[in-house]
């Protein structure tokens, strides 16, 4: 299936569930606070923060994003790129946990001829978030329950990978995540604890309950009570689903970016081998091919959206990545 397509289905779907279908917006973010676009809800902030009155209770996107912070990682797992695609559904104070998480599941297990993704249910993982006596049981009794993952496959997580808040006083709660497991070829046994490269993350569903007063650190912040309206944030890694319905190795070889690796490595001389072991002598060539791409790839879409290379801000992260690439 091709990128294009699976961008479609999910418009599609969150329309037909009554989402109204917001166009992504720029990776300039209009947030004084960010440089770029980093998330897929970062345009509905003030939405989801209630410094505005959202004009629609249900929203859907496909948000173009830039991230450097794992640029280091990037061409050397499967899953780090610094553009990405982020699909997203939101709630602003409508439907929560239960309808978020049954919308998830329709779409990826209902069938390619329903208009969903086909992914077999055996293969995912769900995380919920537990840490010491703080348990989202209400997101568990769901999966398990109401969905039927069995527990096996329900993995609790702490603060650090099942927690989100802004990094400022505002809002935030517990995630659920869904993970897919690419096969014992990949990694071994034991679920997303266990090995992520195995177990690829493909969804975030947050729930944002609480209002934070004070936040320290990811994992260290102060709770001062309920928020006035529940939202939902969800966000799915086009990318990354595009991996696995499109049965390669790695975000690098699907429709959209294997076009640019593949120039590159004519331009080059040299072969792309898709090698993802360290000892194969071709692996750092493979590396670096998919570095090129990346970050050609990513300084293309903030050329198009205005930025220009430049010595701080936005224009330094532009030059960064021009620069790693010809190196």
């Amino acid at each position: 299936m091709k990128t294009q397509e699976i961008a479609r289905r999910w418009v599609d779907f969150f329309v037909s569930k009554g989402h109204t279908a917001v166009p992504s917006a720029s990776l300039v973010s209009a947030d004084p606070s960010l440089l770029f676009t980093v998330a897929g809800m970062v345009p509905f902030i003030p939405y989801l923060t209630a410094r505005e009155e959202p004009p629609y209770s249900r929203a859907t996107s496909v948000q173009k994003c830039i991230r450097t912070g794992d640029i280091e990682e990037v061409g050397k797992t499967a899953r780090h790129g610094t553009f990405f695609q982020m699909c997203g559904n939101f709630s602003f104070g409508d439907y929560f946990k239960n309808e978020a998480i049954h919308f998830a599941w329709e779409l990826l297990t209902s069938s390619v001829e329903d208009g969903g993704y086909g992914l077999d249910k055996e293969r995912l993982w769900v995380t919920v978030y537990e840490d010491g006596d703080e348990k989202d049981l209400e997101a568990r009794r769901i999966w398990e329950e109401e969905i039927g993952v069995p527990t096996e496959r329900v993995v609790g997580t702490g603060k650090e990978d099942n927690y989100w808040n802004t990094g400022q006083p505002g809002p935030g709660g517990p995630c659920s995540e869904i993970y897919y497991d690419r096969g014992p070829a990949y990694g071994v046994e034991g679920g997303p604890a266990v090995d992520e490269t195995r177990y690829v993350e493909i969804w975030n569903l947050v729930f944002m309950q609480y209002r934070l007063s004070a936040v320290r650190s990811k994992t260290d912040f102060d709770v001062a009570g309920e928020l006035p309206k529940r939202n939902i944030d969800t966000g799915l890694g086009l990318e990354r689903l595009a991996m696995i319905l499109q049965g390669v190795e790695n975000m690098y070889e699907t429709d959209q970016v294997r076009p640019v690796l593949d120039k590159a490595a004519e331009l080059a001389g040299v072969t792309y081998t898709s090698t993802e072991d360290p000892a194969d002598p071709n692996h750092a060539t493979d590396v670096r091919l998919r570095m090129i791409a990346d970050h050609i790839r990513s300084s293309l879409m903030l050329i198009s959206d205005q930025v220009t290379p430049g010595n701080e801000g936005r224009g330094y992260v532009l030059r960064r990545l021009i620069r790693r690439a010809v190196r």
